[in-house]
Order: C-alpha cells, then structure tokens, then sequence
C-alpha cells in the first residue's frame, strides 16, 4: 500500500462496506442469472467534490447448480467514471465502517446493494432523468465455465473468487459510481463482497500525495 493512503486511514479517511450478512449472501440483479448494468450487487456512488481509491474488493460468489456444459458464473468490478448514481433503485442501503475504530460509521458516498430494479447515474451537467451505468473502466474480473462430465452428478465446483488489491488504486470520482457485479448463465446461489476504500475532497487527497498531511 502507498504510504499516505496508510495515513489516510490512521487519519479517519479509510471506509469498508460489507455485502451479504455472516453466512447469507445477496443474490441482487438480473435474479442473480444474468449481468444486468442496471442492477449491479453494489454500488459506490462517489459526490462532487470527493475523490475515492479502492485499496481491496473481494468479491465470493456461490455458484448455483449447473445443468448444461460451459454454464457460466462471473464476477465483475467496473467504474462509471462520468456517472454519478441517483440513489434511485429498489435495494439495500448499506453504511461503511471507518477502518479506524476511534471514527464513527459513515460515508460522504451513497452505498447500496442487492439491487432488483433499475438504477441509473446522471452525468455532469447531464439530464437529471438520469440512464444505464456506463462501465468505461473495468478494474478486475474472474470467470467460471462447467464442465459437466456426462452429467450434472459429476460436478466439481470450486471457489469462485475476486480480489482486487491494485498497487496503484485508480482515483474514482468526482461524479463517479464503483459498481460489483455477479451472475452468469446459471442462477447464483448468492455471493458476498467485502469492499474498501479511502475518501476525502479532492484538496485533502492531493495533500495526502504531496506529503502535506
């Protein structure tokens, strides 16, 4: 990890977003078959003026039962960089944690997941009708194919599984969405996300690079 985003977090700019509860996961968009831009398994939707670096994404998915060879299971992390998400949907809102105990929960980003109706981001400037999530930057992905052996007794599933750990994290935002993503050609049975980050305004963070702060 670079070093100013480690003092980042000892300084309260550090949030974590877990998806799924103990041992329940979300299944969210599409009936948790299909991709659906509109309705991702979660969303970060970072405001004006603010700027987020994703340190860490892991992403597990439970696989459903397949019934025909090369059905799929895929995990996606992808960023809207021009879109800012409304807020609208129907969905799970979700609050961070501060990855240092001594700050309070919270985030200046709108959090969500487990979406099952669609949601859209308003770019800069654009209509405030808002349209579909454009995924112009796809930060990590992980696919899955069966192979049924003759028949579906004969499965042997493995773990599926993203981690995003980028040495050098992308800046998303301002006016931007992260969004997470899970399905495939077979319904999932559910899949869990654990998603972190660091945020501050965009002055803060250019400090934090120059050694300021």
């Amino acid at each position: 990890m670079l070093a100013y985003l480690d003092r980042m977090i000892a300084d309260g700019y550090g949030r974590n977003m877990t998806v799924g509860a103990f041992s329940t996961g979300i299944v969210g968009g599409g009936a948790g078959t299909i991709f659906d831009q509109n309705q991702p398994e979660f969303a970060v939707g970072v405001p004006a003026g603010y700027q987020i670096r994703p340190i860490h994404v892991e992403i597990v998915v439970q696989g459903g039962l397949a019934t025909t060879d090369s059905d799929e299971t895929e995990a996606l992390l992808a960023v809207d960089s021009l879109g800012l998400w409304r807020g609208d949907g129907t969905l799970t809102i979700e609050q961070a944690s501060n990855l240092n105990g001594r700050f309070s929960k919270g985030s200046v980003c709108r959090l969500g997941s487990a979406f099952t109706a669609d949601m859209t981001t308003v770019t800069l400037g654009g209509a405030e009708a808002g349209a579909e999530p454009v995924l112009d930057m796809e930060l990590a992905r992980v696919a899955e194919d069966a192979d049924l052996q003759g028949t579906a007794a004969n499965m042997v599933y493995r773990q599926i599984r993203l981690v995003y750990e980028p040495n050098y994290p992308p800046f998303v935002g301002p006016n931007a969405t992260l969004l997470g993503y899970w399905g495939g050609t077979r319904a999932t049975i559910g899949g869990f996300a654990t998603v972190r980050w660091v945020e501050a305004p965009i002055d803060i963070m250019l400090k934090y690079m120059k050694g300021e702060l």
